[in-house]
């Protein structure tokens, strides 16, 4: 058999108790001993489950440690401590599983040995494995046998000792890199990253042949990824992947050195290191990790709809919480941005169940989510994250007591009118003299026809009373009838309702008005489910009740069943008004039919009823449905058809002249131009998404449309009007990268010009702010050309 063995060797003398522990592998199995070696002889036993699995060892001490034990552990054992009337005591509790064995024998030194079962020793081993115990066989023991010695007397049993992954002895030094190294995990873990590498850098230093070296490598790249120190990072990375490529830790190391590519600029590198963890580590949790890394890329990019793909692969293929959590907050983001917001939300409600202390770790975005569920009406949402925020922050921060009154406020607009109650009461305790006291009073006062008061409460319990206590009898009788009326006043529609069969059996003369208050029920519970988007209750109560559900509803209808995503009923109310005589009507519910067809990708419909409409409004300049020639732009765009794109930009133009609103379609249209070489045509729009983003103070689309501009104007060899554009970006913020990028076009066209100190100093500025990158290199053949 081909065995590999790897020893980590970690020891400690304490009081004259060493504790050594070891990991290694047997038949690519990992599994790990820990060695308890004290001058006097100690007690050490097992504790087991029902089902005789070892759930904890406990070993026991006479005599107390000069110093406190910190706890160890590694994939097999956690080692905790502790003093009770003064014993000392070593806890062993499992990962997997354990056993543990007395080494009564010196092999090293006895001849003879036999099978001892003792309770004190003054060497106690424990194996700790994952399924079957490495080198060691269990058999049923006969309690008949006869323990019969035996004994060697030809030859002692050859001892060696640990060996390296060649075989060869290890000799090992019990230094103070140990020690080191567990104060360099906890800095990490108390967030010290700074302290953590100073203290790696020194133990390298003093330890150049550490048995940690490798730990120590590892936690100076994990202290780099928090500092966001990327350049030192990959130095240090492209070390430990050289030397220890079969590290258990690589898959994490891999995942945090392609993300530093990636920020760094370096994006073909940082897809080399993906493959290798998605390719070499696909079960690993990291690379899981990489997914978020790579889409969070996307995501910056703008490409959103590969970054959504991504984040929903990370969270689908992970049972990590942390993962979860993250690539659920993340796709929540990427959702809003794609105005997917029912979705967004029920990943935002998953989030505050299992983790809602992650809000405040990213406390920005989380703030920034809030508000635009809010602004979307989605005040349940906003009010969840808001709760998550103030109960993980520190009540003397400034947003606290605006977070605490939000809850309730925003709960109060929602169908959560109960929990608005308790939400707003508790800010009344909270700060019975706060700021927002009389917003609040506000609030509360409106959920009066919601939430019972107490004398609505009093009024419902004492009915209830007279019902149980008169059944059949008139007293009961009117108290039934009461008390549907007061559901009915209270809005409480549904619950009126549901006494609908026992209020049709009273008297219909001393209460003739019981059909009025059906269908009053009716009505009511019918425009409660309307407006809680229950589409398919509002039409089985209509038919129900013989309630005619008039065109009156459509509009709340197509509303319910657009934001519900429920596009063939948003279709079916569309289409019974597309054809109406009401020409306003008509426009109206076109306009609409061609936002479903949009949404569902019926791009054919779309075509042909934007046609329509646009016959309808053309000669109306103050159509609110102008914008259907930006549907009928998107359309083509999303079809290729780049001739149609561009008549209907030209269309677009006509309407609304050079529109901020419209820059990204400018900046496709010049897409088109690039791909189909027509330097005047990304010329002309490029020109209008400068002037956009002149007079608009803001760059949506810089650097792109400079860069796409300066090429048209080299290609069409006008080389002022490509100076004058990439020196635009002199006073913008850019990634170093494209800084060097700006610096080398800046150089080859002032050469072009036969300005030639000004292009040496251009090319030289390209090198120095970003060396390593590709335009460095084009600077330094270009100067180099130059010179000679």
């Amino acid at each position: 058999m081909f065995k590999i063995v790897l020893l980590l060797l970690f020891a400690l003398k304490i009081f004259a108790l060493e504790i050594s522990l070891q990991s290694a592998k047997e038949s690519h199995q990992a599994y790990s001993t820990l060695h308890l070696n004290h001058n006097d002889k100690f007690l050490c036993q097992e504790f087991k489950d029902d089902f005789e699995n070892v759930t904890k060892i406990v070993c026991a001490f006479s005599k107390l440690p000069s110093q406190k034990i910190e706890k160890i552990q590694n994939s097999f054992f956690e080692i905790e401590s502790e003093v009770k009337k003064n014993t000392f005591f070593l806890i062993i509790k499992p990962f997997q599983k354990m056993k543990l064995y007395p080494i009564v024998f010196n092999l090293t030194k006895e001849e003879t040995l036999f099978n001892a079962n003792v309770e004190l020793s003054g060497h106690w081993m424990i194996v700790g494995y994952k399924d079957d115990i490495p080198y060691i066989q269990k058999n049923k023991k006969n309690p008949l046998s006869i323990n019969i010695p035996y004994t060697s007397h030809v030859e002692k049993f050859p001892y060696v000792g640990s060996l390296d992954i060649k075989g060869n002895p290890v000799h090992i030094k019990r230094v103070g890199d140990a020690t080191e190294y567990i104060k360099i995990k906890k800095l990490y873990e108390d967030k010290n990253y700074e302290f953590a590498l100073d203290l790696c850098n020194d133990v390298i230093k003093e330890y150049p042949t550490s048995l940690f070296r490798a730990e120590l490598l590892f936690y100076k790249i994990r202290s780099h990824a928090k500092l966001n120190d990327n350049d030192k990072l990959v130095e240090v990375a492209k070390d430990y992947l050289r030397d220890y490529s079969s590290d258990e830790n690589v898959a994490e190391v891999l995942s945090l050195i392609a993300r530093a590519y990636n920020k760094i600029g370096l994006n073909s590198d940082a897809e080399y290191f993906y493959d290798r963890l998605f390719s070499e580590h696909y079960d690993s949790i990291y690379a899981k990790w990489g997914y978020i890394y790579m889409a969070e890329v996307l995501e910056k990019s703008g490409n959103n709809s590969k970054a959504q793909v991504l984040y929903e692969k990370a969270l689908s293929e992970t049972d990590n919480i942390d993962i979860a959590v993250v690539a659920a907050f993340k796709l929540s983001r990427v959702l809003i941005a794609s105005a997917k917001m029912s979705e967004a939300a029920k990943h935002i409600e998953k989030i505050a169940l299992v983790k809602p202390s992650y809000f405040i770790e990213d406390k920005v975005d989380s703030t920034s989510m809030m508000y635009d569920f809010l602004d979307n009406n989605d005040f349940i949402t906003a009010a969840t994250i808001a709760k998550a925020l103030y109960e993980n922050m520190e009540a003397t921060e400034d947003e606290y007591e605006e977070l605490v009154k939000n809850v309730g406020i925003w709960l109060s607009q929602s169908a959560k009118k109960k929990d608005a109650l308790v939400a707003l009461n508790i800010y009344v305790e909270k700060f019975p003299d706060g700021i927002y006291l009389s917003d609040v009073k506000i609030a509360k006062d409106s959920l009066f026809f919601d939430v019972n008061d107490d004398n609505t409460t009093n009024k419902f319990d004492t009915y209830n009373k007279l019902i149980d206590e008169y059944t059949g009898d008139r007293i009961g009788d009117k108290a039934l009838y009461e008390k549907v009326k007061l559901l009915i006043a209270q809005k409480m529609f549904k619950e009126a309702l549901s006494l609908e069969e026992k209020i049709a059996k009273l008297d219909k003369v001393e209460y003739g008005d019981v059909p009025e208050l059906i269908t009053d029920a009716a009505i009511g519970t019918m425009e409660l489910s309307l407006k809680e988007k229950e589409c398919n209750k509002v039409l089985l109560i209509s038919s129900k009740y013989n309630i005619e559900l008039s065109s009156q509803w459509d509009d709340g209808i197509y509303e319910c069943a657009m934001k519900g995503g429920d596009f063939e009923l948003a279709k079916k109310m569309a289409n019974r008004n597309i054809k109406s005589k009401d020409l306003e009507l008509r426009k109206k519910w076109l306009y609409r039919y061609i936002k479903i067809d949009f949404a569902t990708g019926n791009y054919s419909n779309v075509i042909e009823a934007s046609k329509e409409l646009i016959i309808l409004i053309d000669e109306d300049k103050e159509s609110p449905y102008r914008d259907v020639y930006r549907n009928l732009f998107d359309t083509y765009q999303r079809l290729e058809n780049s001739q149609k794109m561009i008549e209907s930009i030209a269309k677009l133009i006509n309407i609304y002249g050079e529109n901020y609103i419209d820059i990204d379609r400018y900046v496709a249209v010049m897409g088109v131009g690039s791909q189909t070489k027509d330097t005047n045509l990304v010329i002309e729009y490029g020109d209008k998404v400068l002037n956009i983003q002149k007079t608009s103070a803001s760059r949506p689309q810089t650097p792109y449309v400079e860069f796409t501009l300066y090429e048209a104007y080299i290609q069409k060899e006008n080389y002022n009007k490509a100076l004058e554009v990439i020196k635009l970006l002199d006073d913008v913020t850019l990634s170093k990268n494209n800084i060097s990028r700006q610096k080398y076009l800046l150089g080859s066209v002032l050469e072009r010009l036969w300005r030639d100190d000004e292009s040496k100093k251009a090319y030289q500025e390209a090198i120095d702010i970003d060396p390593t990158s590709a335009w460095a290199g084009l600077a330094k053949s270009a100067k180099n050309i130059n010179s000679n």
